[in-house]
């Protein structure tokens, strides 16, 4: 009998230690779920950013959760970079498609060894220096978007994170240069890129650049270089605002204004990225004689008549380059 309570004792406790130590894990895991679900309540609660109260100036620090901000990051990582990547890569096949089945845009009646001014000085300065700081600036902002799934892997972290930080800096004082030279371009350019009823032609036609012989009348700059000038100039001001925005951040706005800009820059760099693809390829391997314009801003005559005809006859009737 003594050895029967004995035992009973024994498993009496067992069974007790079993149970203060379930009890003792049932609270931590309860406690862990806690404040998701206080944080979920407060959130259906509210409807809108959970604050408390803080001593210091900036009320901002009070935030304590923000629902929007869930909403912006969906956004960016989801539908705004898978499209924005699909974009670039669809640019690119598109134009080796098309370089493929057009093939280079010859100058039909070949060189005729003569040349005619085409820009400027000046305008060239413009013009590379734009051009240079947006390759600078394109790259360092897709590597951004989409650097950590592409570079990391291959780089490696410390290589990447060299990159990166590097890029950053590039990025943010790049920029400066970026919009002065935009801005210059603007000053010279702007009056010629006025659209008129020969850009609507130009556009009837295909530019010239669909079927071979076809070219129709343009001045300095064509329709389609017209849409490239002002894409370019919006872009960028969009560009500038957001991301200056970003640089000095809360200075004209709250977290909502910081996170809009953050989209907005981010969708206008990526069209930016694929316009100037098409810009940098019609400007290169896409039309013969067409980089000279900006190389040495020296054209061929006969390059200068089949694509900007009226250009060729006013500077010819002025007896002088175009200013």
């Amino acid at each position: 009998m003594r050895l029967f309570n004995i035992k009973r004792t024994i498993w009496a406790a067992l069974a007790f230690g079993i149970m203060l130590s379930l009890g003792s894990v049932a609270p931590a895991s309860a406690q862990q779920q806690a404040p998701a679900d206080e944080a979920a309540l407060l959130l259906q609660l509210k409807g809108g950013p959970v604050t408390g109260r803080v001593s210091i100036p900036d009320a901002k620090s009070g935030v304590l959760i923000q629902p929007q901000g869930r909403d912006w990051r969906q956004t960016l990582e989801g539908p705004v970079k898978s499209a924005g990547g699909w974009l670039l890569v669809l640019t690119v096949v598109a134009l080796a498609a098309f370089l493929a089945i057009r093939g280079r845009i010859k100058i039909e009646h070949g060189m005729s060894g003569r040349t005619i001014e085409r820009f400027k000085g000046i305008e060239r300065f413009a013009h590379w220096l734009t051009a240079i700081c947006f390759v600078i600036l394109g790259l360092s902002g897709l590597n951004i978007s989409f650097g950590r799934s592409l570079l990391l892997p291959v780089m490696g972290p410390e290589a990447f994170t060299g990159l990166t930080a590097f890029g950053k800096l590039a990025h943010n004082f790049l920029s400066f240069p970026f919009v002065l030279g935009v801005l210059l371009m603007a000053v010279l350019w702007i009056r010629h890129n006025i659209f008129n009823a020969i850009d609507m032609e130009w556009f009837r036609q295909g530019g010239g650049l669909l079927q071979k012989g076809v070219h129709p009348p343009a001045g300095k700059f064509n329709g389609g270089q017209k849409i490239i000038f002002w894409l370019v100039v919006l872009g960028a001001a969009a560009l500038a605002v957001s991301g200056y925005m970003l640089m000095f951040p809360f200075y004209v706005t709250d977290i909502a204004g910081m996170q809009l800009a953050q989209l907005v820059h981010a969708i206008a760099g990526i069209l930016m990225v694929a316009v100037i693809l098409a810009h940098i390829y019609i400007g290169s391997i896409g039309m013969e004689g067409a980089f000279d314009a900006m190389g040495s801003g020296q054209v061929d005559v006969n390059w200068a008549r089949e694509h900007h005809s009226l250009w060729v006859k006013d500077v010819t009737a002025r007896g002088a380059g175009d200013d």
